[in-house]
């Protein structure tokens, strides 16, 4: 299980979307599991916050499809199917190869120069087994080829499907970090040869790969058991409404 220890939050006008974003982690990883309750006071006690910013921020969530209101009883984290998980990658996946396509014709030599930094940077955080710099760096290396296409409306909606990723799981394992750092400099090459062919591959291999990644995490984690160890199901809606 990836190290998803609560950290203490800071209040600033974006607080609710940090909420949102550490309670969305702890779904995509299985930390919590579909009919599982997302208790206000616990989450807002564990992140150090008011229970405001938590409400809003699991608002925000049943928006998603991440979590459902039960009357009376509190929010409950909704079921979640493995198609559901290859949707989502591929999702992002198409979006990427459309802005691949566009970052082409559009990266100059400085961006190409700067990209290539932006990689070796990836490569050192890797070695140094630092998972935050690791996040922080692969998140550079997408940026810089969104912002390469110029497509922001596209970027924006990669963005908002990028935000069920939970990438520390990703980060922690090496297996990953030396596939990443092999796909990266492919895409690089890609992207200076002109050749669509070759980033498209890329981003099919590093999608696909992620959802299969995630996929067996989960199922380690039991998120698709259908009886637990002590008998019982998964709670439905319905069940936590009786």
């Amino acid at each position: 299980m990836a190290d998803l220890t609560p950290t203490r939050l800071s209040p600033r006008p974006q607080l609710s979307e940090e909420v949102a974003d550490h309670v969305r982690t702890r779904i995509m990883s299985g930390e919590v599991r579909p009919g599982d309750f997302i208790r206000l006071d616990e989450t807002a006690a564990a992140l150090g916050v008011s229970v405001t910013p938590v409400r809003e921020a699991l608002l925000t969530l049943r928006g998603e499809g991440l979590v459902d209101l039960v009357p009376r009883r509190g929010y409950l984290v909704s079921p979640m199917s493995r198609q559901d998980i290859e949707d989502i990658f591929w999702l992002q996946a198409e979006l990427t190869k459309r802005i691949a396509d566009r970052a082409v014709d559009l990266f100059d030599a400085a961006g190409f120069d700067a990209h290539e930094r932006l990689i070796d940077e990836f490569e050192a955080a890797s070695a140094n087994n630092d998972t935050d710099s690791v996040v922080q760096s692969q998140y550079a290396i997408h940026r810089s080829i969104n912002r390469a296409s110029r497509s922001d409306k596209l970027s924006r909606f990669l963005s908002n499907a990028a935000r069920y990723m939970p990438y520390r799981l990703y980060a922690q394992d090496p297996a990953w970090r030396e596939h990443a750092l092999v796909n990266n400099r492919r895409m690089l090459e890609a992207l200076r040869a002109g050749d669509q062919q070759t980033a498209h591959a890329v981003v099919d291999e590093e999608f696909t790969a992620g959802a299969r990644l995630l996929i067996k995490h989960l199922e380690k984690a039991g998120v698709w058991d259908e009886v637990s160890e002590d008998g019982s199901r998964p709670v439905t809606v319905a069940a936590a409404e009786a």
